[in-house]
C-alpha cells in the first residue's frame, strides 16, 4: 500500500511539534490543487496518512506547513509558511516528509 506521510519536530522546544497546521496541494502546471487538509497531534505527526491507497499518483506535491501560526507572538516572523514541494516518481512508493523547524530555520528530507 503506498502512503505519504510526515512528522514535524520542533527543535527550539525540542519536542515534537502539536498542533501545528498543514495542508497538501497537487501541482499540475502553475495550478495547484488542495488535497488535504491537517493538524498535528502531540507526537507532531498527523492522525492518519495524509495520502494511502493501492497507489499515489505520481506527480509533484506541496506541503505547505504554517510554521508563524505554530510559533506564534511575532509581529512580523521570519518564517511564514515553509513549503516543501517534491516529487512522487513510484505510486506504490512509501513518502514520508519530515519537517525540522525553529523560529528563524528549518530543515527537510526524504524520509522512510
Amino acid at each position: 500500500m503506498a502512503r505519504l506521510s510526515t512528522h514535524v519536530l520542533d527543535t527550539a522546544h525540542g519536542r515534537p511539534a502539536r498542533g501545528m497546521s498543514i495542508r497538501l496541494y497537487c501541482c499540475e502546471g502553475e495550478t495547484r490543487r488542495l488535497l488535504k487538509t491537517a493538524t498535528t497531534n502531540q507526537d507532531g505527526r498527523t492522525d492518519g496518512p495524509l495520502l494511502s491507497g493501492e497507489q499515489i499518483p505520481a506527480g509533484v506535491y506541496e506541503l505547505i506547513f504554517c510554521v508563524a501560526d505554530y510559533f506564534g507572538s511575532q509581529a512580523i516572523p521570519f518564517l511564514g509558511e515553509v513549503v516543501v514541494r517534491f516529487g512522487v516518481e513510484d505510486p506504490a512508493g512509501n513518502y514520508h516528509v519530515p519537517l525540522l523547524v525553529a523560529p528563524y530555520g528549518y530543515s527537510t528530507y526524504k524520509g522512510s
